[in-house]
């Protein structure tokens, strides 16, 4: 690869990829879970990390739910910018191990961010709201498929915490 090939992968990334910049960093988060076909309802404990790559054209994020002490969800979500069609993209791959047949896709409202995807067991929708640099909350929501009614699954506060401050394993 040429000097003017490798500058061009990591020139500064467009404005409207700067906005993922917001996701990026060490953040430790109380949730509320639903009863779901999936789980029992209760509380949970969250750590997420994110970085971005590429000179921030990407935000790698890394997400691990607690329970009674104990991982019981985890993610990886690789977020990107579709230049072409303006919208924010999520790819996601987590222990449920479904794996996705297309990302899930949004826009940006002020400091919300919302991305929807859609598979045959139903339609999903995560709703990031940031309320300044270092707090932010997240919802998500399942439709099944059939159905026009939204459930919610999973909704917490996350806060920026120090790196150091993430648990191992």
């Amino acid at each position: 690869m040429g000097p003017l090939r490798a500058r061009h992968l990591f020139l500064a990334a467009p404005r409207a990829d700067q906005r993922l910049q917001a996701l990026v960093g060490a953040w430790r988060g109380e949730e509320e879970v639903a009863g779901t076909q999936w789980t029992d309802a209760g509380t949970a404990t969250s750590e997420v990390m994110a970085e971005a790559q590429f000179g921030g054209l990407f935000v790698v994020q890394r997400y691990r739910q607690r329970r009674d002490g104990t991982i019981s969800f985890g993610s990886h979500n690789v977020f990107g910018f579709d230049q072409q069609n303006s919208l924010v993209t999520m790819h996601q791959f987590d222990s449920m191990g479904f794996v996705p047949a297309s990302p899930a896709t949004g826009t940006w409202n002020d400091s919300e961010l919302v991305l929807e995807r859609s598979s045959p067991r139903g339609a999903a929708r995560v709703t990031y709201v940031f309320e300044g640099a270092d707090t932010y909350r997240m919802r998500l929501q399942f439709k099944p498929s059939g159905s026009d009614a939204w459930q919610g699954m999973v909704s917490g506060l996350y806060r920026r915490v120090a790196p150091s401050e993430m648990k191992e394993g």
